[in-house]
């Protein structure tokens, strides 16, 4: 069918042109199968290609049942953005969520975390606590100043390779979104518990295919997200901390903590891998104070 061909161009331009990584390109594709989904449940004879804003006005009054303002808002970005490919190719002549407005959503907050519950999170783990003969615990603590201190996300974490470590430079080499690399600072704190788990990990069995893996299970095996996310809210747990957080909140709180500190916008938005300076910016919001501080310390007036 031809607009299965367009879905698969579509996909094609996601990955080569725009770069995005593999989860954001199955989430564009899963807005577009469930407005097919749509079409076939109510046996609408027409093809997405050539779909009106009626049908598709109909479709998201039917879809906004079931998500919030965000999600909704979401959805509607992932199919205008595959429409605009199909005018773009040919396809068809005039995007139909054109006069279609997102829902009205406030910008989200990340959560943080203060110095101190970082570094009351970090004492809580058992240094001691071995599985398997494996060590996990200096594992665990090393996972944890590498989030905060480089500003990772998690995927970007558990691919971290060995050869991606320049301990001489003070860098460490991160591919991220969209197999995108950037080089990110290292402090030496960090580096000396890399080095510790080094050399526990030269002791582990590995797995042929994970060899050079920074971080490995127990199995000598990669890590996979779902264990960052439980060491994690183990740990939240064992100190009794109010707030719900993920490996991302590390990440968050690096930021914050840099621009507090009077780090300069730009070089965050590097570190942390932003492709646009305005996604960075949100950090701008988490604390006011921060700019009323930059304000009386450079204006020439103040």
């Amino acid at each position: 069918m031809k607009w299965q061909n367009a879905l698969k161009d579509y996909t094609y331009y996601l990955k080569i042109e725009r770069g995005l990584s593999a989860n954001s390109i199955t989430n564009y594709q899963l807005d577009v199968e469930k407005l097919i989904s749509y079409i076939s449940k109510n046996n609408i004879s027409v093809s997405p290609i050539h779909i009106t804003h009626e049908t598709i006005q109909a479709f998201i009054y039917e879809a906004s049942k079931q998500l919030n303002s965000r999600s909704q808002s979401r959805l509607i970005s992932g199919l205008r953005s595959f429409f605009s490919y199909l005018v773009f190719e040919d396809y068809r002549t005039t995007n139909p969520l054109d006069h279609i407005e997102s829902p009205k959503i406030g910008r989200k907050l990340p959560d943080t975390l203060s110095t101190d519950e970082i570094d009351a999170l970090i004492d809580a783990i058992d240094l001691s606590k071995t599985y398997n003969g494996v060590q996990i615990g200096e594992r665990n603590r090393t996972i944890l100043e590498t989030l905060y201190s480089c500003g990772l996300r998690v995927s970007e974490l558990i691919n971290l390779n060995i050869s991606d470590l320049f301990f001489d430079e003070g860098f460490i080499k991160v591919t991220g979104k969209g197999d995108k690399q950037r080089f990110v600072p290292i402090g030496s704190n960090t580096q000396k518990y890399i080095t510790i788990w080094l050399e526990i990990r030269a002791h582990m069995t590995i797995d042929s295919q994970h060899t050079d893996t920074l971080f490995l299970n127990n199995r000598g095996k990669q890590l996979t997200r779902a264990m960052i996310f439980t060491i994690i809210k183990d740990l939240a747990k064992t100190i009794n901390l109010n707030k719900v957080i993920s490996p991302h909140t590390f990440r968050h709180s690096f930021a914050t903590h840099l621009l507090e500190n009077g780090a300069d916008l730009r070089a965050i938005q590097l570190m942390l891998g932003h492709e646009s300076i305005t996604t960075t910016e949100i950090y701008m919001h988490v604390d006011r104070s921060h700019l009323k501080d930059v304000l009386m310390t450079y204006h020439p007036r103040q």
